[in-house]
């Protein structure tokens, strides 16, 4: 067995704070919540438990089932963000049988750890900004006061503090100096023909190839404000230690990954050994030992899938999660059930998350001085337009409401920048007169909301 690397310090949220933080921006949808809560909290309670047991803790994975549109996808990427992991949100359909035209299941574990690379590198690089930012600086100071040669210029010092606090007031900033950027590499365009699983021997074929051509400097003249960014990315690239960002990487992706498996319901076989079917159910097994906990060789190097949190959902509106195969049932023990948003919960979604549909309508306005007043009574029309458009034709959930505020502002969004600065009530009056002659139109709104 080889040794365990500490993934990252999760943030020791009670499983109520964590419940607390979702409610800021996902309406209702309390059981998922708790599941998913209690989820993320046994994450960190693992790490408190002695080592030889910790290993023989399993992830409890979680099916979502409900329609789309109620909170399923938002409420895996908040927790995600919440826990500071690695997440990945993939398409259960995008994948299929090992021997066939398309993506193998293993993509996704590399797919993730790319993410977990990237998340570790930008740490890194927040840590050295302020040393990559001097060493940036005095090689800026270096290109705008080439030395004349050998001695000292009397006064030099004194001139090159000058330039150096005209750099910092940013005085300096269209002013071109030449410099040497690295190209990147060009190497021959390689396509292993697509059978799952060549991905990443077509990755690894590349990288190959791109370090026998040695990267070439070119000299360029560039403002000094675009100058800086480059110095800086080169300072902070020679600052960072990639072996030790890609152990941790590793590290993070195996102890507290969440990979997000959306329309699992999709490759759930329906009876019948033929057609489409079959081809489900190889996708199901090629599922099983990552879900069950693998070894996936990557080009950062091996990643054990053990302890990664997977959480699948789906509408299973032709399929059920028992007609997944009974072994891959059994990894998911946790299942929960995502109500259907009604009218009440249309209002609420539009005004009290942080981040609410109202806010966000209303911030973008505000640039062109359009300020956006909305009447309560206007809140519970658009609503129920939401609610009855997706009663009437297809129901995809809260996804109705943007359709239905586009259509509502998109008059004001037009003419903005011509009438502002002033201040706009919306008033149900207002709100039926904009979307009453679509929504009587049945056949027309199922192509416009």
């Amino acid at each position: 067995m080889k040794p365990q690397i500490p993934g990252p310090v999760l943030q020791p949220l009670t499983p109520r704070q964590i419940v607390a933080e979702l409610d800021k921006y996902i309406i209702g949808q309390r059981e998922a919540k708790k599941s998913v809560a209690i989820a993320l909290r046994n994450r960190w309670r693992r790490q408190q438990v002695p080592p030889p047991l910790r290993d023989e803790i399993a992830p409890k994975n979680i099916i979502m089932i409900g329609p789309t549109g109620v909170g399923k996808t938002e409420i895996a990427r908040r927790l995600a963000r919440l826990s500071q992991s690695p997440f990945l949100k993939v398409e259960a359909t995008k994948f299929t049988e090992v021997g066939y035209v398309g993506r193998d299941v293993e993509s996704m574990i590399r797919d993730l750890t790319h993410v977990a690379v990237d998340m570790v590198k930008s740490e890194e690089e927040a840590k050295v900004e302020s040393r990559a930012a001097e060493m940036a600086e005095s090689q800026l100071l270096d290109l705008l006061l080439p030395a004349s040669g050998p001695p000292p210029v009397e006064g030099a010092d004194a001139t090159r503090e000058r330039f150096r606090a005209m750099l910092r007031e940013g005085r300096l900033e269209d002013r071109e100096v030449e410099l040497e950027v690295s190209q990147r590499p060009t190497s021959p365009m390689v396509e292993v023909l697509g059978v799952a699983g060549m991905e990443e021997i077509q990755s690894n074929l590349q990288d190959m190839l791109s370090s026998l051509f040695p990267g070439r400097r070119k000299r360029r003249k560039v403002k000094v404000s675009e100058a800086r960014k480059i110095l800086e990315q080169e300072a902070a690239a020679k600052l960072i230690d990639m072996e030790k960002v890609t152990e941790t990487a590793i590290a993070r992706v195996e102890q507290s990954g969440i990979v997000f498996l959306d329309e699992i319901d999709k490759v759930a076989a329906r009876g019948g050994a033929a057609g489409p079917d079959v081809s489900r159910e190889g996708v199901q097994r090629d599922l099983l030992p990552i879900v069950e906990g693998c070894a996936v060789q990557t080009k950062y190097g091996t990643v054990h899938t053990d302890h990664i949190l997977f959480i699948a959902s789906g509408a299973f509106h032709l399929a059920k999660p028992s007609d997944l195969l009974p072994e891959l049932q059994g990894r998911f023990p946790i299942r929960v059930e995502l109500d259907a948003l009604t009218r009440e919960d249309f209002a609420r979604i539009l005004t009290e998350p942080e981040n609410a549909l109202v806010t966000q309508y209303q911030a973008l306005l505000e640039t062109e001085g359009i300020r956006l007043r909305f009447d309560p009574e206007a809140i519970e029309e658009i609503a129920r337009i939401a609610f009855e458009v997706n009663e009437h034709t297809e129901n995809i959930g809260a996804r109705r409401l943007h359709t239905v505020m586009e259509k509502l502002s998109e008059e004001i969004s037009f003419e903005a920048p011509d009438i502002g600065p002033q201040e706009i009530r919306i008033t149900a009056a207002y709100v039926r007169e904009r979307l009453s002659g679509i929504t009587g139109d049945e056949d027309l709104s199922r192509f416009i909301l």
